[in-house]
């Protein structure tokens, strides 16, 4: 159950979680709450993929006035920003506008108490997630630990809507994953040239959020076997959409000048320049992703 436009102990009322985003970041932009970076998008193509690519405009200058806004506590959720509150999800999540985002309406999906970021998720985690995914059609994600990516130690998932960018997919990665896994088990995509396991979805997920919680919590553990990162510490990436699940474990947080977070293996890359757009040119989009996990190669 979902609890709409203000903060309370316990979740009251479902269905309009998209139109309290819409509405909450009017309000946060009104009030100064929310920074985001300006980007202009582009295309590149490698390994059959084609990558959304933003590159910030200035991002110096925004980086330099959004860090005069980030907040003095060691842990910005604890308490987190009431102009940021879009709706309690769960008696254990609640569910925040991202502060700092290249992305229009991506949203955090965050413990109500403290929890370490590198810890498993778990079944409240799981059906957190379904709940927002129940009523907005968008990609989640996770990012266990900094070299995959998270910069924040309190544990949270996050979500951005699809479509996902300029690109002829609602995820560009897509095409490598449709054919994966036909039989509802766990796959790899022969395109990712990356440790991995990919499950599908679809007609399989249970319609209920605490249904699908239950199926998809068994797959993640399976998937996180498969990729070698059962312990808790190990870095991977997670996504998740209403059509299916890749886990990716991670080696490193960035090549080069590019950083790499979730949403790389999505199929969208940031950058914070036209120099590092070149960077990115050179070396490949697709090979940055080898870089920074583990390479199915040798």
């Amino acid at each position: 159950m979902i609890e709409e436009g203000r903060r309370q102990t316990r979740p009251q009322g479902r269905g309009r979680l998209w139109q309290s985003v819409l509405t909450r970041t009017a309000h946060a932009t009104r009030s100064g709450a929310l920074h985001s970076f300006t980007t202009e998008c582009e295309v590149v193509e490698q390994g059959g993929l084609a990558f959304v690519v933003r590159i910030a405009t200035d991002f110096e200058r925004e980086r330099k006035a959004h860090a005069e806004q980030r907040p003095t506590q060691a842990n910005p959720f604890l308490p987190y920003e009431e102009d940021l509150f879009v709706a309690g999800i769960s008696d254990t999540h609640v569910c925040l506008l991202n502060k700092f985002n290249a992305v229009a309406q991506h949203v955090l999906i965050v413990t109500r108490e403290f929890e370490e970021q590198e810890d498993p998720l778990n079944l409240d985690d799981f059906e957190a997630l379904w709940t927002c995914l129940a009523e907005i059609d968008g990609l989640g994600f996770y990012n266990a630990g900094s070299v995959a990516g998270a910069s924040q130690r309190h544990k949270h998932l996050q979500l951005v809507p699809l479509p996902f960018g300029p690109g002829p997919e609602r995820v560009p990665v897509d095409p490598l994953l449709s054919s994966a896994a036909p039989d509802g088990g766990l796959d790899t995509a022969p395109g990712l040239p990356f440790v991995h396991a990919v499950a599908r979805l679809g007609p399989n997920l249970p319609a209920s959020p605490a249904e699908a919680a239950g199926h998809t919590l068994k797959l993640y553990r399976e998937m996180l076997r498969a990729i070698g990162c059962q312990q808790s510490s190990s870095p991977y990436n997670l996504l998740v959409t209403r059509d299916w699940m890749l886990a990716v474990p991670r080696a490193r947080e960035a090549f080069g000048s590019v950083p790499v977070n979730a949403l790389g293996f999505a199929g969208s890359l940031f950058v914070r320049n036209r120099d590092d757009l070149s960077f990115l040119r050179r070396h490949g989009p697709m090979t940055i992703l080898e870089k920074v996990s583990v390479s199915r190669v040798g």
